[in-house]
């Protein structure tokens, strides 16, 4: 998820010309929104420890594990039916063995095909599931933005040079996880909801 922040880009000249402040308030030093023109965030450092991207990953760690667990199933499966098939050989027509083997190699082909598409769909997933972050995070990052008088943010791996103190990728996923918690579809939580209310 290479730079989720990408485009959005400022001369190191302008970091060096906005040092930052902090503003008056009560609160540990990784909750304290700087006062700086400029800020940085790590997408990737944001994304993967916020309760969303840790929600996402576990799903799709356990989506993986399935389709690992079926692949290693049918390839034992297939690979029996292979012996089998060619223990048999000796004792058949080749025409009939020909078409018995073709069945089967089709049929191999016709599952990998399958077991592919399964693999690419966790694979869109992900790339949506990341988009649905990116949307999500925009509003938060914009309010940390207004917050800091800040007049962009940029992607931390994208600048040569900055003062750490600009860096509000801590203070993001805290913000993240109060207003989006783990990212789950609003029907799924609908009587929690419903309670707190």
């Amino acid at each position: 998820m290479r730079g989720l922040l990408a485009g959005v880009a400022i001369g190191v000249a302008g970091l060096l010309e906005a040092p930052a402040t902090f503003a008056q308030e009560v609160a540990s030093p990784e909750s304290v929104v700087p006062i700086a023109a400029v800020l940085t965030v790590d997408s990737e450092v944001m994304y993967a420890q916020s309760l969303f991207g840790l929600r996402v990953s576990q799903e799709l760690a356990a989506e993986e594990a399935v389709l690992l667990a079926e692949n290693r199933r049918i390839q034992a499966e297939l690979t029996e039916e292979e012996r089998e098939l060619t223990a048999q050989r000796e004792g058949m027509d080749p025409k009939a063995f020909r078409a018995i083997a073709d069945a089967f190699d089709a049929r191999v082909v016709q599952i990998r095909i399958e077991q592919e598409q399964k693999s690419r769909n966790i694979e869109v997933r992900r790339k949506r599931e990341e988009e649905e972050f990116i949307r999500a995070a925009s509003p938060i990052l914009t309010d940390l933005m207004r917050e800091a008088e800040a007049s962009v943010i940029m992607e931390r791996r994208d600048t040569l040079l900055a003062d750490p103190s600009i860096d509000i990728t801590t203070i993001a996923i805290q913000r993240l996880n109060q207003r989006l918690g783990d990212g789950r579809v609003q029907g799924d939580n609908s009587q929690d909801a419903g309670q707190d209310n």
